[in-house]
């Protein structure tokens, strides 16, 4: 038994990993039949993917058992769940449909899919060899579950494939956008910030957003999200300091 609970944070993490397939497999499937519910489902998918990510975490150090080989694991489906499989889930989404009217915009698609899985790669080379050296309260560049998350976000709110080739570019510029943000050096305030009476309060208005807006809150939260990180990044530029701006190691 002793041995046997080491294997519980990989087990968590295989689910994660289970979840990513499904999606991709759904999508795959769902690519030419274009069903909405199929997509919404997809992106669903990778929800509870991201579930079993933070889990297996918890697991780990709730049993003592973190460890170098779960560490890996948890990178390489990171890639797959967070990178591959939103990147192909808005492929079939936003392009396959319209390839035989749009050869051009159905490659354009297949490089912005490839691009977003690219800088999903990079952040996460970049955050396993930063590990201790960047301050904990803020991300440096968007995290890939915030990134596969806000793609998804879109499908959610609107699971019928676009129809129109100006709906199909605009998925094009998302992709190329969240990619960027990925890799840039933005700092995105992470779960690790001080707790206070104010988070509350917003944790509050948000769920109550979720309650009347439902499937468009995703959309909102991430437009917010996005907008308010990076006025914060610029009014520290300005020289704003009310909100503390992360502390830069040497190293």
């Amino acid at each position: 038994m002793q041995r046997a609970k080491f294997a519980l944070p990989s087990s968590v993490t295989l689910l994660s990993i289970a979840c990513g397939f499904g999606s991709i497999v759904l999508s795959v499937d769902n690519a030419h039949a274009g069903y909405a519910a199929d997509y919404r489902l997809a992106a669903a998918l990778l929800v509870l993917a991201g579930i079993f990510d933070a889990l297996d975490g918890f697991v780990a150090r709730a049993t003592g058992t973190s460890s170098e080989f779960g560490v890996q694991l948890d990178s390489i489906a990171d890639v797959m769940n967070f990178g591959c499989a939103p990147a192909l889930l808005l492929y079939c989404y936003g392009f396959v449909p319209m390839g035989p009217a749009d050869p051009t915009l159905l490659r354009a698609g297949g490089i912005a899919a490839f691009f977003f899985v690219a800088c999903g790669a990079l952040r996460l080379a970049r955050f396993n060899v930063n590990v201790g050296r960047t301050d904990p309260k803020y991300f440096v560049g968007m995290p890939i579950t915030a990134g596969a998350a806000c793609v998804a976000s879109v499908v959610v709110a609107w699971p019928e494939p676009p129809d129109t080739s100006m709906h199909g570019w605009l998925v094009v510029l998302l992709l190329f956008l969240v990619g960027s943000l990925m890799v840039s050096t933005i700092r995105f305030p992470s779960s690790k910030q001080k707790k206070s009476t104010a988070l509350f309060v917003v944790l509050a208005i948000n769920i109550g957003l979720l309650i009347w807006l439902r499937a468009y809150y995703f959309v909102l939260f991430f437009l917010v999200y996005i907008t308010g990180t990076l006025a914060l990044n610029l009014a520290w530029k300005q020289g704003f300091r009310k909100i503390a701006p992360p502390v830069v190691y040497e190293d």
